[in-house]
């Protein structure tokens, strides 16, 4: 199994297999700490082969620069069945998860880690930054 895309984005869809991302980023900007992020996205696409076959398990964790989870609901898991019909070489799927609510009790770098079946896949890094938005801005 290949993730071939995996991205934070403000919006996500998928349109007949086709997916659209709107907005993606690695960084979030806040004026004081802790903050919350009322919504954002975490699309995926995978590439899955005949080798894939069988019952796996998903899962989504997005933790701190320690390890920690952020959330009591973390980490998400979801059982992922995978079955290709014999004469197909390869499919790919787009998986969005509408995350809602995140909260970063301060400043620093998390990660947003996927695995299957426990084997970490990818992780995207999230960096969270407290501004000044009082802060004289340059003179042009």
């Amino acid at each position: 199994m290949d993730i071939q895309i995996a991205t934070l984005c403000d919006f996500a869809a998928d349109y007949n297999g086709k997916m659209v991302i709107n907005g993606t980023f690695d960084t979030l900007a806040a004026p004081q700490m802790p903050v919350v992020h009322p919504h954002c996205c975490l699309a995926m696409r995978l590439c899955i082969t005949p080798e894939d076959r069988g019952q796996h398990k998903f899962t989504v964790n997005i933790i701190d620069a320690d390890g920690q989870g952020i959330d009591e609901k973390m980490p998400i898991v979801a059982d992922m069945p995978i079955d290709l019909p014999d004469d197909v070489p390869f499919m790919t799927r787009n998986l969005i998860l509408n995350l809602q609510g995140l909260q970063f009790p301060e400043d620093g770098i998390y990660s947003i880690d996927i695995s299957v079946d426990e084997e970490l896949i990818t992780r995207i890094p999230l960096r969270i930054v407290e501004v000044d938005q009082n802060a004289q801005q340059p003179s042009a």
